[in-house]
């Protein structure tokens, strides 16, 4: 059954810019390559964390919004706990009304660029 997610990930601050999309492209070509497809893709940056996770008090924002089979997303969450430069993520299901925020914050961000 397809149907649409959410996943953010948080990257080990040590990392370079160009390491940060390199990580990036690798998650979104896994779903790709696994029948879904990317609906939107943002880098949010280097971000403060609410709490130290190993020891690091700030982690690389990434969002991916995607469509894919339900049986994928514990092949990607596997993938996320395989990755040393991955310290934290969640990925959620979204319903109708999460899907139609998602599509309201994409416009707007969209006409303030």
């Amino acid at each position: 059954m397809i149907k649409q997610y959410e996943t953010v990930f948080i990257a080990t601050p040590v990392l370079s810019e160009s390491q940060i999309k390199e990580a990036a492209a690798k998650y979104t070509a896994l779903i790709k390559e696994n029948g879904g497809e990317v609906v939107s893709e943002e880098n949010w940056g280097l971000k403060q964390l609410a709490y130290p996770i190993n020891k690091k008090t700030t982690g690389f924002y990434y969002l991916i919004e995607f469509k894919a089979d339900t049986q994928f997303i514990a092949n990607l969450e596997t993938q996320y706990r395989r990755d040393e430069r991955i310290i934290r993520f969640l990925t959620f299901a979204m319903d109708k009304h999460a899907v139609a925020y998602a599509e309201k914050r994409r416009n707007k961000s969209k006409k303030e660029d």
